[in-house]
């Protein structure tokens, strides 16, 4: 799959959304954020992972693959519903700082459990598309199996699912029974909240499209062991009888990290998902491509080639490379779904084999414009035949990024972790005095060859280090960063849509009016 149109796009998470509530969300400011990308010809709005958060509320270790994150519900959208009143969606102060995730937690469940409380007597549309939903065949492979997961998470106060009792552990069919008939109020419950979830996404979407505006998803390649879909299906995992990992996912010691990173999710039974024809990866695909347009493929590498590490290791220094199913995997897909809609994340340390699939279907690559001059302290830069991201090495079929939800904010990476050799190499390849480094970089990707660039809006605002979106490595403090009402302003929205002009990338004239979407979503 070839983006083969010159158009540029935006990385921003929901939660980084503007509002008073502690966290962005999908009522208003998504709307008005998506009026603003119009104003500024922008056609790509790249998110990361939906999933519901679990430790370190990263997004890219969620309690399922295919639920949404409940926290991203919006109270106002449940009182235009009629389950909640406007008096009961006023926090005691306006929270429009960092993503406070305690309080989100505990005040948003309220709110939920509140309009669960109601439902019975809520207008009769939201009731029946409640039913409708969840009594789509390919919502319900994934949704019964989430819903029970949680509901038995509270029941054992949120252990993981290796710690319950043996016989739900184990998935033993009169136990899953038995539970399901205990719990059921609270399986609906959060049947219930998962509903809301992607009625509200499904609108967002829905008046993205209205807009000309594409979504770019993120598929982690691996899940959480402390998952529906690790506890679901255990024997397509490398776990032993009794449901413990064997061997888990890290990389090797490198340049970065002199003991690797051990990651901790369980690896997958290649072979065997190969035997059922990838059902698993494919089901998991179709959900996403239910949800977003196009899906950035994290850690393309794995398909290839994955490390292991034994899990009972305390570094990533004991891991060996094992054979991942390549190709194979992409024409059983390709099989199934059709055409393949994905960026593949093909960074770092990446192998003939790994370009080899990539070209044979037609994925568009990434360009990180921050490691264009790295390392320049040690190999001259033009020289390195390996740095593929230097500009005019760009190729048409890429995604151009200044940096990641991963890197440093530009303005950051300048002035606390680039080196003074990078420094030098990037003002004389871009001719520049270095007094606005995110905007060089923003205006290298936007001439670059490559028909596909994006750029975190923490570098459009010239934002410092404070306000990078995840530090790897780092436990807490990340993912918080939010936006502050009124930062994206009409004033750069048209210095966005002049560089668009220049650049040939301006998508979405603003129309007259632009409709919002439907009360009953287009499902």
């Amino acid at each position: 799959m070839a983006l083969d149109k010159r158009l540029a796009g935006i990385l921003l998470h929901p939660t980084s959304l503007p509002g008073d509530f502690g966290i962005g969300d999908l009522g208003p400011s998504a709307y008005e954020f998506l009026d603003w990308m119009q104003s500024a010809g922008l056609a790509y709005w790249q998110i990361l992972p939906l999933g519901p958060t679990g430790f370190g509320d990263s997004p890219y270790q969620c309690f399922s693959a295919f639920a949404g994150n409940p926290f991203l519900i919006s109270p106002e959208i449940l009182v235009e519903q009629g389950v909640l009143n406007p008096d009961e969606i006023k926090p005691d102060f306006a929270r429009t700082g960092p993503v406070d995730f305690g309080f989100v937690m505990n005040w948003k469940h309220g709110l939920f459990h509140k309009a669960f409380e109601r439902l019975g007597s809520a207008p009769s549309d939201l009731r029946t598309r409640f039913e409708k939903w969840k009594s789509d065949p390919e919502i319900v492979e994934w949704l019964a199996d989430y819903a029970l997961f949680k509901a038995l998470k509270k029941k054992h106060d949120e252990k993981g699912w290796i710690d319950w009792p043996d016989d739900v552990r184990s998935r033993k069919p009169a136990a899953l029974a038995a539970a399901r008939e205990q719990l059921k109020d609270d399986v609906k419950y959060q049947e219930f909240i998962q509903f809301l979830f992607f009625d509200q996404w499904n609108n967002v979407r829905w008046a993205a499209g209205q807009r000309g505006i594409e979504i770019i998803g993120d598929a982690p390649i691996y899940v959480s062991f402390d998952s529906a879909d690790t506890w679901a299906h255990q024997d397509e995992f490398w776990l032993d009888a009794d449901g413990r990992p064997i061997e888990v996912a890290g990389v090797p010691p490198d340049y970065f990290s002199k003991t690797g990173q051990l990651w901790g999710n369980p690896l997958y039974r290649w072979e065997k998902m190969a035997a059922n024809n990838y059902t698993w990866w494919v089901s998991r695909l179709k959900a996403i491509f239910r949800t977003v347009d196009i899906v950035r493929l994290d850690h393309f590498r794995g398909f290839m080639g994955y490390y292991a590490v034994p899990a009972s290791a305390l570094t990533a220094e004991t891991g060996k490379w094992k054979k991942g199913p390549g190709a194979s995997f992409f024409k059983a897909v390709k099989q199934a779904i059709g055409d393949l809609p994905i960026i593949a994340e093909d960074l770092g340390e990446i192998t003939e084999d790994v370009e080899q699939v990539r070209r044979q279907f037609e994925l568009p690559g990434m360009v990180i414009l921050q490691f264009a001059w790295s390392p320049a302290a040690l190999k001259p830069l033009i020289a390195d035949p390996n740095n593929h991201f230097l500009p005019h090495r760009h190729d048409v079929n890429s995604v151009v990024y200044t940096g990641t939800h991963d890197n440093d904010t530009t303005v950051g990476w300048w002035r606390n972790s680039s080196t003074p050799e990078e420094r030098e190499e990037m003002q004389i390849y871009l001719s520049t005095d270095g007094n606005a480094p995110n905007w060089d970089l923003i205006r290298t990707g936007m001439r670059s060859v490559a028909n596909t660039f994006v750029m975190p809006a923490q570098d459009l605002l010239n934002l410092d280090s404070d306000c990078r979106m995840n530090l790897p490595g780092r436990p807490t403090g990340n993912w918080t960063w939010r936006l502050q009402p009124g930062q994206l302003t009409a004033q750069l929205a048209n210095s966005v849509r002049d560089l668009n002009l220049c650049y040939e990338r301006c998508a979405n004239p603003p129309a007259e009016a632009i409709p919002q979407p439907p009360k009953q979503p287009p499902y």
